[in-house]
């Protein structure tokens, strides 16, 4: 449905600012890093409690819980899915870079420049709290919709702490969809922060440990030894060579080039011939790659690398998500008429917002659109350029204007049962 003018008037007016800011700054003060999740979500119990979402919670792994929940509509609807991480990265350096100053504490939620500030406020505890924020502005309305809205927060999807990182948190929800315990959507937004664009397709990746192992050898023998450095020399060629053939595939019009890059490199250290070397690469994919496809073409480029006799390679892949070697790329029509109905509501409230774009990230709407056969999208507040970093922050106004946005497409997707 479009969503009139008088409806849209009445949802822009029942906004309480100091609320939602209230919320928003609840949610940052909750320390959430990576295996920390349950604070957070205890706070995310009440306020989902106190909105009649009727939460339930469980624990993908031991002490930490997802928590998901609906705002149940009058009926003749359909199901609309808000989904998000409870996780933030690590706080290191963040209180050294602002000693002494307003935001020190990166759990302070200290407002500067029209923005908040702190670990988590952009990614991605603003999208979260927009779309909490968003039922109040229906209720403030006295507007009932007919079909449901459902929320899920989940954890474990950022990586860097070690042992996690592995999307534990929203392989548990999928299963519970796939299981029938939780009703499987007809669209969901992630609010991932998009600077609300509406991201309809998104990168795939696999991250690879690569080992070489020659023999060592006093230097004054060198005969003796099989030199695994200089075997990865003859490799990294390889694999570089093997990077700019990737460059000149054909890119996706919204997410780009793929690409594959070496991001560390280890090796030698002593007086005789290395034994061992190691390096790691990461490489992106675009929509419509396989991993299968992509990690075949990179072994081949290290196994076909010449090297001396007595070389032994080993390949891994630590970072598995939605599948062994990686995370798989994933896009839906931007034709949708769902897509259209979102960049409408963010349109009509940010006309310079709204937009079609492509994520040059991973996260996690492939669980849903891939395995799920769920649509869905990145949409929410805020700029990713300054998350993981001392820098990150949420401007206020953007976030009242997801606030607004979320609520005009809940209406325009669910219906009104009063409009």
């Amino acid at each position: 449905m479009t969503l009139d003018t008088t409806t849209a008037s009445r949802l822009d007016a029942a906004l309480d600012e100091k609320k939602a800011l209230a919320l928003l700054k609840g949610a940052v003060a909750r320390n959430s890093i990576t295996g920390n999740e349950a604070k957070f979500v205890q706070f995310l119990d009440g306020e989902m409690r106190a909105r009649e979402m009727a939460p339930d919670t469980e624990d993908f792994l031991a002490g930490r819980p997802n928590i998901w929940g609906t705002r149940s509509g009058t009926g003749g609807g359909k199901r609309l899915q808000f989904i998000g991480h409870t996780d933030t990265v690590h706080v290191d350096g963040w209180s050294e870079h602002w000693t002494g100053t307003v935001r020190e504490d990166p759990f302070g939620g200290a407002e500067v420049d029209g923005a908040i500030w702190g670990r988590g406020v952009t990614d991605l505890k603003g999208g979260i709290c927009a779309a909490i924020a968003a039922l109040d502005l229906l209720d403030g309305a006295e507007i009932r919709l007919r079909g449901d809205v459902a929320f899920a927060f989940i954890g474990d999807e950022e990586s860097g702490e070690e042992g996690s990182g592995i999307s534990a948190g929203v392989a548990h929800w999928t299963e519970m969809v796939q299981d029938g315990k939780i009703p499987r959507p007809d669209f969901a937004v992630y609010v991932e922060p998009t600077s609300l664009s509406v991201y309809t397709a998104q990168i795939g990746f696999f991250i690879a440990d690569v080992k070489i192992t020659g023999k060592s050898a006093y230097f004054g023998r060198p005969d003796l030894g099989v030199d695994a450095l200089k075997a990865t020399h003859s490799i990294l060629a390889s694999v570089w060579k093997h990077a700019e053939a990737r460059q000149w595939l054909d890119p996706h019009p919204l997410t780009g080039q793929s690409s594959v890059l070496v991001t560390g490199l280890s090796g030698g250290g002593y007086i005789a011939v290395p034994g061992e070397c190691k390096f790691s690469v990461i490489g992106s994919l675009r929509p419509g790659d396989t991993l299968e496809s992509a990690t075949a073409g990179f072994e081949s480029a290290v196994r076909d690398a010449p090297t001396d006799d007595g070389i032994k390679i080993e390949i891994t892949y630590p970072a598995g998500r939605d599948n062994p070697f990686g995370g798989t790329p994933a896009e839906i029509p931007q034709d949708r008429a769902e897509v259209a109905q979102l960049m409408d509501a963010v349109s009509s409230v940010s006309p310079d917002r709204g937009k079609i774009g492509g994520a040059p990230f991973w996260s996690e709407s492939s669980f849903l659109i891939n395995k799920l056969n769920v649509p869905t999208v990145y949409c929410a507040p805020g700029d990713i350029a300054c998350c993981h970093t001392s820098q990150e922050h949420l401007n206020i106004e953007e976030y009242f204007s997801a606030i607004r946005a979320f609520a005009r497409f809940m209406v325009a997707f669910c219906g009104s049962s009063t409009t």
